[in-house]
């Protein structure tokens, strides 16, 4: 008799513009650091306070106008950051 393998979950985060739960591989991870340092952290392993975003310009649009991630990290993200997600959503064909 075999025996039946569990199926895993698949780990969901709520993105931080559209509010909505995704499977956290299909987001992009925004971490702070314990010095306050702010990166993008496309392991999704890095240690530290993280917030997600869907891989698209609106769901970016949407989290800066309702100062989402500054919400979430209770802190200003610094603009470079802002600048970097956008970069990598451009790059990867986000839009």
């Amino acid at each position: 008799m075999k025996r039946q393998q569990k199926e895993r979950k698949l780990p969901l985060r709520r993105c931080t513009g559209c509010k909505e739960m995704i499977n956290k591989s299909l987001l992009i991870r925004i971490v702070r650091s314990g010095d306050n340092d702010f990166s993008l952290d496309p392991t999704g392993k890095l240690p530290g306070r993280g917030a997600y975003i869907c891989k698209n310009i609106s769901c970016l649009e949407q989290a800066r106008k309702s100062k989402g991630f500054e919400r979430s990290f209770k802190s200003q993200l610094p603009k470079e950051i802002y600048d970097k997600i956008n970069h990598t959503l451009i790059l990867n064909g986000g839009g």
